[in-house]
């Protein structure tokens, strides 16, 4: 856990208005917009799906997944603690994420595999915009390596505000003003992965967030720490089901190498797919789904397996907003709480490349949020602003 207590987690009732709006209005539109993208599923599913959207409306007691589940004991011990608590009186993190895997329940993911997120995630990519975003990124190979880190790091940043869960974020697209970046820590982790001893060895992990934009856009960040010698090897962590609509799992990132291989756009983005393609075929860009990345657990309380694979390793980059509550516990930190210090227990340096759709936020200048909150009320959740924040070292 960090050094310092942290605050209690965000909880779903009126004390955050986010959070509260969040849980009784946009989730269940999501819900209920599953059936009429996926038109075909079984009428079971479509009343499993209703039946939750309408337990989130009218506030009613969270239950436990129903057996068959093949992660039941996993879940009995994070829902057991809120067990006669309701949707809209729990903690925020908990309830939206376990919400996720009940409607993984409702749509029987478990035993067809169908992602019923499909229809958003395949959406995007039918863009003019996301291929133009895509070949911008990709122009940065021909610059020092420095420089190519720090405009790539900036694209997997602004890639971040393109979520399918969130369009008043998207909205933004990935062009940003100076203004729009709060903290900007690049030159530390450039330093690290550059300069050394250590360079041209270990593995850099990518702990992902969305596919689309922000998926091509870590790819792209995944190859330039390979062709700089940053990295010896890049891991994408995935979460191992879907969840908040468009997270990257396994096969999301298999299906987008191949639509880059195959789509016929351009010679540059095949040589793109072919290149990252060579790279998985060759172990040097790996995937590792977890069961933990679709959990409640906070990142401090990760698992034994996961300790073990991110020791050693030279950098842990997080992506997005949801994995950087997880990384906060999901509180309302005083704003110039030093990152470094609050994700002290993290066991290798940390690098967090996060756009702000939630209240949570460490790590500003001293004043900065006061200033911010005079000039937009919106501006922790909107996601027009990001972070690039850096804790350089172990555990402390």
């Amino acid at each position: 856990m960090p050094l310092t207590a942290p605050p209690p987690p965000i909880r779903t009732d009126s004390s955050n208005d986010f959070a509260h709006h969040t849980m009784r209005f946009r989730v269940p539109g999501i819900i209920r917009d599953i059936p009429l993208r996926n038109p075909d599923y079984a009428p079971s599913i479509h009343d499993a799906l209703e039946q939750l959207a309408a337990a989130l409306e009218n506030n009613r007691p969270i239950p436990m997944l129903a057996l068959p589940s093949p992660d039941y004991e996993d879940w009995q011990t994070q829902v057991t603690p809120h067990l006669g608590e309701t949707w809209l009186n729990s903690g925020w993190f908990f309830a939206e994420v376990y919400l996720y895997r009940l409607i993984m329940q409702a749509a029987r993911w478990w035993e067809s595999g169908r992602d019923p997120f499909t229809p958003w995630k395949a959406e995007e990519t039918t863009g003019e915009s996301f291929w133009l975003a895509l070949e911008a990124a990709l122009s940065t190979q021909t610059t020092a390596p420095d420089e190519r880190l720090a405009e790539v790091l900036l694209h997997a940043l602004w890639g971040n505000r393109i979520d399918l869960s969130l369009k008043s974020a998207a909205a933004h697209g990935t062009s940003w003003h100076q203004d729009d970046l709060l903290s900007d820590q690049r030159g530390g982790v450039i330093r690290l992965l550059l300069q050394g001893e250590n360079r041209h060895a270990g593995v850099v992990h990518l702990i992902t967030d969305n596919i689309g934009s922000e998926l091509a856009m870590d790819l792209v960040l995944a190859q330039a720490l390979l062709d700089t010698g940053a990295a010896a090897q890049v891991m994408l962590h995935v979460k191992l089901h879907p969840t908040f609509v468009s997270d990257a799992t396994a096969p999301d990132v298999l299906s987008f190498i191949h639509l880059l291989e195959y789509t016929g756009r351009s010679a540059d983005l095949r040589k793109f797919g072919g290149s990252l393609r060579a790279l998985f075929e060759g172990g040097r860009l790996t995937l590792a789904p977890d069961s933990f990345w679709n959990s409640a657990r906070f990142l401090w309380d990760m698992p034994p397996r996961l300790r073990q694979t991110f020791a050693g390793g030279r950098l842990a980059i997080l992506k997005g907003d949801a994995n950087y509550r997880r990384a906060v516990g999901d509180a309302l930190w005083n704003p110039a709480a030093p990152f470094a210090e609050v994700c002290g227990y993290f066991p290798i340096p940390l690098l967090a490349l996060r756009t702000l759709k939630s209240d949570p936020v460490v790590g500003l200048p001293d004043g900065a949020a006061e200033r911010l909150s005079a000039e937009d009320a919106r501006w922790r959740v909107s996601g027009q602003r990001g972070v690039i924040q850096f804790k350089p070292g172990g555990e402390q």
